[in-house]
């Protein structure tokens, strides 16, 4: 573990709150005390075996989904709001194309159109997303609230931490990101969520993949928001800039990386690994940030949550996915 100075730590502090309605950037590995879990991640190295993927097997015969529940940006009973596939039958064998199925490589492969059924009046965008299921099934757990099938930081009260499904946890994938959205406003064309933490309301983070249309590589980063408040933004490589010239170190469409997602201590913490470069790791201190009250419970997202809800009516994002593990 290493130990953050004070003199560095004031200096964080002093940056985080100057950048209030700005971009942070967040210390590195190298400044802070970052999780175990993330400091003995291989530089460089994607992780998951990528090889045990079958491309004529279905998506949850190649990954464990019985964790996981599907929205789709689909809205087949007419009840205005987007479909959901729940735990039980999405891990027996369910695909549905051209929004999830295994691709020819054997990844899972999630796709958004721009336009689509939404899950509910508040929400501006359609996804084609895994939703974290801690309960696997149990269906006389109930989905919402501090539940077993939800988590709790770890300064939640000790009722919530024990009522909860866990305390804190992390989440890995490989992927690549085959298309973004090319049409449309530009300040939400190419934009697409790949990861979340969702909280009762707001999320503690939102990961995005970004690529601009004139740009051959895409940018990667994330938002962290205050419960009730506004968002605070952190890059990991490029900006979210939707005037960007080419990020140097960004991404193409189609090239594999990998992310980790870790709470630990109630502080957030996203290391980037891009094969044969240096990992990228930031951090948030989520200790005011409204997250351990009584109210509020954790889970994990993972998928393509568009960020572009105009455009083309054949306009979509797309991604596929090589790995996914969520750890409590």
């Amino acid at each position: 573990m290493k130990t953050l100075n004070k003199a560095l730590f004031s200096a964080f502090i002093l940056s985080s709150l100057l950048a209030s309605n700005e971009t942070i950037s967040a210390t590195s590995a190298n400044d802070f005390t970052i999780a175990a879990s993330h400091l003995s991640l291989a530089e460089g190295v994607l992780l998951g075996d990528l090889q045990k993927l079958d491309p004529k097997k279905k998506p949850s015969e190649n990954f464990d989904l019985l964790d996981w529940s599907l929205t789709l940006p689909t809205d087949l009973n007419k009840d205005k709001k987007a479909d959901t596939v729940y735990e039980k039958p999405l891990s027996e064998g369910f695909e549905l194309k051209p929004l999830f199925y295994t691709a020819d490589d054997g990844g899972m492969v999630f796709a958004c159109p721009n336009e689509g059924a939404k899950t509910s009046n508040n929400t501006k965008y359609a996804r084609t997303e895994l939703r974290e299921m801690l309960r696997r099934g149990n269906t006389r757990m109930k989905t919402q609230g501090i539940t077993g099938n939800n988590w709790v930081l770890s300064s939640a009260h000790g009722s919530d931490r024990k009522n909860a499904g866990a305390v804190e946890g992390s989440l890995e994938a490989t992927l690549a990101v085959n298309r973004v959205s090319t049409t449309g406003d530009e300040k939400m064309v190419g934009r697409v969520i790949i990861g979340q933490i969702h909280g009762t309301d707001d999320e503690p983070i939102r990961l995005y993949y970004r690529k601009l249309p004139n740009n051959t590589k895409g940018s990667v980063y994330f938002a962290h928001e205050i419960n009730g408040g506004d968002d605070e933004w952190i890059d990991l490589v490029g900006s979210r800039s939707h005037t960007l010239a080419d990020p140097q170190d960004g991404i193409e469409l189609n090239e594999k990386f990998s992310y980790k997602i870790t709470v630990e201590n109630d502080v957030l913490f996203v290391t980037l690994i891009r094969q044969g470069k240096e990992n990228v790791t930031k951090h948030f201190d989520m200790s005011n940030s409204g997250y351990s009250s009584s109210d509020q419970y954790l889970y994990f997202k993972a998928g393509v949550y568009n960020q572009n809800n105009g455009g083309t009516p054949k306009d979509y994002v797309q991604a596929t996915f090589y790995h996914l593990d969520n750890q409590h």
